[in-house]
């Protein structure tokens, strides 16, 4: 028997990113079979069909919330995704069609993103969520059109860091070095900084404050901690560009 409550042509889809400290990751969702007749042992997006009297942002809010509550995260509506190829592959809608007992045809996905730190969101709310942090540059075929959803989900994040740093230092710890700070920039605009050309950048941020304290126990030359000053940040309020 078919739900009557799902509405079966708009989904919400979150892609949710996160900085181990050394490169970008995206969580996804192990996609298995429902019926036993396929096996379907591969990766989604975190995503669903939307109810009829649901509102998007609180859908996209409720899968974030049933992965991670405690996690602090940056949500944002990014892009809708409505090409008609985004069902055509039988398999998927196979699968889809199983999970929500109601047949489906075109769907448009109204896509979210999420920045999280990592070591932050490592505790899943459940210990049977088959999720997982996968490395960006390791992912491999998804399910539907995720991998579209996937790079676009990066450029857009570039965009606003152009526009906008302030989310780069959720993805940093409370106290960091230069390098660690340049790594992130490196790793999410996927090139290579001049060490010093980085350094006069970050210098001209007045809300990167130096601090007084250094690397401790570490074999090379200790280097110096700054911190993100919010305060500082919301009364400079300056865009840059990398």
């Amino acid at each position: 028997m078919y739900l009557d409550s799902i509405y079966p042509h708009v989904s919400v889809d979150c892609v949710i990113l996160g900085f181990d400290g050394n490169q970008f990751h995206v969580l996804l969702m192990q996609r298995t079979g429902l019926d036993g007749s396929q096996p379907f042992n591969d990766m989604k997006l975190p995503g669903r069909l939307i109810y009829a009297n649901e509102d998007l942002d609180a859908a996209a809010q409720q899968i974030m919330n049933g992965i991670f509550p405690s996690a602090q995260s940056f949500l944002t509506q990014f892009k809708c995704f409505g090409s008609q190829d985004r069902t055509a592959n039988p398999r998927d809608v196979h699968w889809l069609e199983n999970a929500v007992k109601q047949k489906i045809g075109r769907i448009v996905t109204v896509a979210y993103l999420n920045l999280v730190r990592i070591s932050d969101a490592m505790h899943f709310a459940s210990d049977t969520l088959q999720a997982k942090w996968v490395p960006v540059k390791e992912v491999g075929s998804l399910a539907f059109d995720h991998n579209t959803i996937l790079l676009e989900a990066m450029q857009e994040v570039r965009k606003f860091v152009n526009m906008d740093p302030y989310v780069v230092f959720n993805l940093l710890p409370k106290k960091f070095t230069a390098s660690q700070m340049r790594t992130l920039f490196e790793q999410l605009f996927d090139q290579k900084m001049d060490v010093r050309n980085f350094s006069k950048k970050m210098s001209s941020m007045d809300f990167v404050v130096p601090l007084d304290e250094y690397e401790q126990n570490v074999a090379h030359r200790a280097a110096r901690y700054y911190r993100f000053d919010r305060k500082l940040y919301i009364k400079s309020h300056g865009g840059f560009s990398f």
